[in-house]
C-alpha cells in the first residue's frame, strides 16, 4: 500500500484536494457564519481563518495527510474541508487521528460530508495503515453526529470528555468521542454499507 496521500482524491461528486490561495476568502467566510460556527465557542476573522489554514498545511507537511480543501467537481467551487487530523491537545484517547469536516450552509444536507468523510477513512486504513480514527464534537452537535454514525463510527459510551481548549462552564465544553477501528471499517465495506 501507498504511505502517502495523492494530492487531489476524486469522489462520485468532489475532489479532496491541498489547499490554494483563492480559498481563503470563501474559507474566511464560512468561519465567520453563526450557524456554520454554532457549535465552536467562536467565529473565526480573516486572520485567525488565515492562520487556520496556515496550521492546515503544516499539519500536510507533518504527516502526508490533512484537512483537504472540498471542491464540488459540477461547479469547481469550494465549499469546505473534510479529512484526517492529529489532536493537538491532550485527552484520554490521544494520540490519535481524528475526521473531521466543516461545510459552508450551501452544502448542508447534501450528503457530502459523508462522501468526503468515506474517503478520508479510506486514506487513512488504506494508505497509512491507521489503527483506528476518532471524531469528536460537541454533545449538541446532532448534525455531526450523524455523520460519525453514516461513516459507521460509533460512540464510546465512556469517551465523552471536557475539551481542555474551551473554559470550564461553557455549554460548548462537554464532547462525544467516536471511533473506527481499521477492522470495523473493513467489516463496514465489505458488507455493502460504504454506499457513495
Amino acid at each position: 500500500m501507498s504511505t502517502v496521500a495523492p494530492e487531489t482524491i476524486r469522489t462520485r461528486r468532489l475532489a479532496l484536494r491541498r489547499w490554494r490561495p483563492a480559498d481563503r476568502a470563501p474559507f474566511a467566510a464560512l468561519n465567520a457564519d453563526p450557524e456554520v460556527m454554532a457549535h465552536f465557542p467562536n467565529r473565526l476573522d480573516r486572520a485567525a481563518s488565515d492562520a487556520f489554514a496556515d496550521k492546515i498545511e503544516a499539519g500536510f507537511e507533518a504527516n502526508g495527510f490533512g484537512l483537504w480543501a472540498l471542491e464540488r467537481l459540477d461547479t469547481a467551487e469550494f465549499i469546505g474541508f473534510t479529512g484526517l487530523s492529529v489532536p493537538k491537545f491532550s485527552a484520554h484517547f490521544t494520540p490519535a487521528v481524528e475526521v473531521g469536516w466543516r461545510l459552508c450552509r450551501a452544502a448542508w444536507g447534501q450528503g457530502f460530508a459523508t462522501e468526503a468523510g468515506r474517503q478520508a477513512l479510506a486514506v487513512g486504513f488504506e494508505n497509512y495503515r491507521l489503527a483506528e480514527i476518532v471524531s469528536f464534537t460537541a454533545t449538541g452537535n446532532a448534525a455531526s453526529r450523524a455523520v460519525m454514525r453514516r461513516l459507521g463510527m460509533a460512540e464510546d459510551p465512556d469517551g465523552g470528555f471536557d475539551h481542555p481548549s474551551i473554559p470550564a462552564g461553557h455549554p460548548l465544553r462537554r464532547h462525544v468521542l467516536y471511533r473506527i477501528s481499521r477492522g470495523e471499517w473493513q467489516e463496514t465495506t465489505q458488507s455493502g454499507q460504504d454506499r457513495r
